[in-house]
């Protein structure tokens, strides 16, 4: 397999190198974006969006 592959993150949406990252199911985070996951609280305006986006890697397997 190519080590030199780029993966879209299913946060952000921009594609990244592969070791820049998580590999979850099927989709990709990429490493900003889980590092401001990790630090968002659960009462921040932004949670809801991380939480449509992550449901996004299970919808597409199963769609």
């Amino acid at each position: 397999m190519n080590d030199n592959l780029e993966h879209h993150c299913v946060i952000c949406g921009e594609h990244k190198a592969e070791g820049q990252g998580i590999r979850i199911v099927s989709g990709f985070i990429c490493e900003s974006c889980e590092k401001e996951m990790v630090r968002t609280d659960v009462r921040d305006a932004k949670y809801p969006f991380f939480i449509h986006q992550m449901k996004q890697i299970f919808l597409e397997k199963n769609a």
